[in-house]
């Protein structure tokens, strides 16, 4: 939350303290803890969504009416565990905010190396418990079939299996490639809120969309307009 009013109002405020003039700043959260979803919604324009239950959201498929929607999203410990090709994910983020949007964002992360795909032939796949352990088996487009053990779940509700560990360079490499800049990932603490990290990896992240520039004829209109 330190990090979404540093983007929205360049300083650090309480939810409880956002301004009442803000509220018509539309945003989106991801399975967002009640914690700061509940006093985001009485703030601003928010809603929360979840994977497994209503109001649902799949990052993998949005609808067309929500292109540009958001000034803001949430994303908590999320991505880790949507199904691959992950570019969708940072493709339908980016289709999700408006020119100027800001993500925020946590996954767990490491510093060095590339992104870490657990599955990366992922198609027709289910989970089954097997004594006392789970197995994924899975039956990719070319028609093979794939057994996975050592399965790792994350707690918390929805879909918790981990499909991928993400790395710093990955994160950067997804988030540039689906239109975004000013890519951040915040290492500096924040005493006066609490806020300190011990080790440069899992920290949050920050990244705008890219404003829209207008075309010649798009400029000379609004000039027109403007006069």
């Amino acid at each position: 939350m330190h990090h979404l009013s540093m983007a929205l109002f360049a300083k650090s405020l309480s939810v409880e303290d956002f301004p009442p003039e803000a509220r018509h700043i539309a945003g989106l959260g991801m399975t967002d803890a009640d914690q700061y979803a509940i006093p985001l919604s009485k703030r601003l324009r928010y809603r929360n969504t979840f994977y497994h239950r209503e109001p649902r959201l799949d990052i993998r498929s949005i609808e067309d009416s929500e292109t540009g929607a958001y000034d803001f999203i949430v994303s908590s410990d999320v991505l880790e565990h949507v199904a691959p090709p992950i570019v969708n994910a940072f493709t339908n983020l980016r289709r999700l905010l408006k020119s100027g949007g800001v993500l925020i964002l946590t996954v767990p992360f490491v510093v060095e190396g590339d992104t870490i795909e657990h599955f990366p032939d992922l198609d027709e796949y289910q989970i089954e418990k097997k004594n006392s352990s789970y197995v994924l088996t899975n039956k990719t487009l070319d028609g093979r079939v794939q057994r996975f053990s050592n399965l790792v779940f994350h707690g918390g509700p929805g879909s918790t299996l981990e499909m991928r560990l993400f790395s710093e360079s990955g994160l950067r490499r997804e988030l540039q490639q689906a239109g975004f800049e000013q890519i951040v990932f915040h290492r500096e603490p924040c005493f006066e809120r609490g806020i300190y990290w011990s080790g440069p990896w899992s920290v949050p992240i920050t990244a705008v969309v890219a404003p829209q520039v207008p075309t010649a004829p798009a400029a000379a209109s609004a000039a027109i307009a403007a006069r």
